[in-house]
C-alpha cells in the first residue's frame, strides 16, 4: 500500500494539472487510455474463449491432409502444436501473441503461411472504404430528410416519411441483402459481387469506375438498412429542439426559418446524434460480415468467416482486435468532436 500510494499519486496530479489548463486534452488522453484497456482486456477475452474450442488450426490442417490422402500422424501434429505454441495455457499465448503484436509482427496464417499484417491490411483498407462511403451518404441522407420531416410534422409527407421510414427499419437486413442481390442477378444492371476482378495498380481509372458500379448495390444496402433508424432519430431530435422556448424567441426577433433550422436548432440537435452515430459504426462492422459474404466482398467480414472456417488462431486474432479497433476509434472520435462542440462535455459537467 505505502508503494500503491505515490504510484497513483503521480499518475493523478499531471491528470488533475492537465484536466484543469487543459480539459479538451485530459478528455481525449482518459479516452484513448480506456481505449488501450478495452482493448487489452478484450484480446484476453478471446483467447479465453478460443481455449474453449475443442479444436484448433492443427487440427483443421490434419483434417485437410487426410482428405488429400497423405494425413499427419498424431506426433507431427503434437510437434506442430509445440512449435506453433498451442500446447501453452491460453494467457501465455495471449501474452507471447501481445508482444509481438506491440513489435508490428502479427505473424503468419497458420493454414495460408502468409503474413497476417498484409494481408489484413488490404482487406481492412477495403471494409473502411465501403463503410466510410455508406456512412457518409446514410448520414446525409437522414440528416436532409430528418430536417425536412421535422418541418413537415403532422402533414401527409410527415405521415408517408414515417410509414416508409418504419417499413424499411422494419425488414431484416439479411432480405435486404438477398432481394438486393436477386435484383442484380435478374436485371443485370449490377454485378452479383462487390469488388472488381482487377487490382488498382492495372488500370487506375478504369478501376474507379468499376469500384463505383460494384459497390453501388452494396452502399444502397447499407442505405435501406441504416437510413430508418438513423432518420428517426434526426426527425426525433430535430423536433425535440423545435419545441424548445429559445427557437420561439427567435422567431419572435423576425429570424429567418432556414437560419432557425439549420444554424440554431441543427447545431443543438447533433449534440446527442454524435456519440449515437459513433455507436452504429459497431453496428456497420458487424453488419459487414454478412454483407461481404453474400457479395464476395473482399473485406475483413469475409476474411473473419475464413479465419473462423479454418480455425487460424493468429488471422482470427488480428482480424477481430482491428475491427474492435477500427470500432474502438471511431467512438473515440465521436467523443473528441461531443467534446469540441459542447465545453460542458470536456470539462466534465455532463
Amino acid at each position: 500500500m505505502n508503494r500503491i500510494m505515490p504510484a497513483l499519486a503521480l499518475v493523478a496530479f499531471p491528470f488533475l494539472f492537465l484536466k484543469r489548463r487543459f480539459p479538451l486534452l485530459a478528455y481525449v488522453l482518459s479516452r484513448a487510455a480506456a481505449t488501450v484497456v478495452m482493448l487489452f482486456l478484450l484480446g484476453f477475452a478471446l483467447f479465453a474463449v478460443l481455449e474453449i474450442v475443442p479444436y484448433d488450426a492443427v487440427d483443421r490442417l490434419v483434417e485437410g491432409t487426410r482428405q488429400m490422402g497423405h494425413g499427419m500422424t498424431q506426433q507431427q501434429a503434437d510437434l506442430m502444436r509445440e512449435r506453433l505454441g498451442l500446447d501453452q495455457p491460453f494467457y501465455a499465448q495471449y501474452f507471447r501473441w501481445l508482444g509481438r503484436a506491440l513489435r508490428g509482427d502479427l505473424g503468419v496464417t497458420l493454414i495460408w503461411r502468409t503474413p497476417v499484417a498484409s494481408l489484413l491490411r488490404d482487406r481492412l483498407l477495403n471494409t473502411l472504404l465501403l463503410n466510410t462511403i455508406s456512412l457518409a451518404i446514410t448520414a446525409a441522407v437522414a440528416f436532409a430528410l430528418g430536417i425536412f420531416f421535422s418541418s413537415k410534422a403532422n402533414s401527409s409527407a410527415d405521415v408517408a416519411g414515417t410509414f416508409v421510414t418504419l417499413f424499411a427499419y422494419s425488414i431484416p437486413p439479411l432480405a435486404v441483402l438477398l432481394g438486393l442481390q436477386l435484383f442484380a442477378f435478374v436485371t443485370g444492371l449490377f454485378p452479383i459481387v462487390g469488388y472488381p476482378r482487377f487490382p488498382f495498380w492495372y488500370d487506375r481509372v478504369a478501376f474507379v469506375f468499376e469500384y463505383v458500379r460494384h459497390v453501388f448495390i452494396l452502399v444502397l444496402a447499407n442505405l435501406i438498412i441504416g437510413v430508418g433508424a438513423s432518420l428517426r432519430m434526426t426527425r426525433m431530435l430535430m423536433m425535440d429542439q423545435i419545441g424548445q422556448s429559445y427557437i420561439v424567441s427567435l422567431r419572435s426577433r423576425g429570424v429567418s426559418e432556414r437560419r432557425v433550422y439549420f444554424v440554431h436548432a441543427f447545431r443543438n440537435a447533433l449534440n446527442p446524434f454524435i456519440p449515437w452515430t459513433g455507436a452504429q459504426v459497431a453496428g456497420v462492422f458487424g453488419g459487414a460480415i454478412m454483407l461481404e459474404t453474400i457479395f464476395a466482398y473482399p473485406g475483413v467480414g469475409l476474411l473473419m468467416v475464413q479465419a473462423v472456417w479454418e480455425r487460424d488462431v493468429n488471422l482470427l486474432m488480428a482480424n477481430l482486435l482491428a475491427v474492435s479497433a477500427a470500432v474502438a476509434v471511431a467512438m473515440l472520435l465521436a467523443d473528441v468532436a461531443l467534446a469540441l462542440l459542447d465545453p460542458r462535455v470536456r470539462y466534465g459537467k455532463e
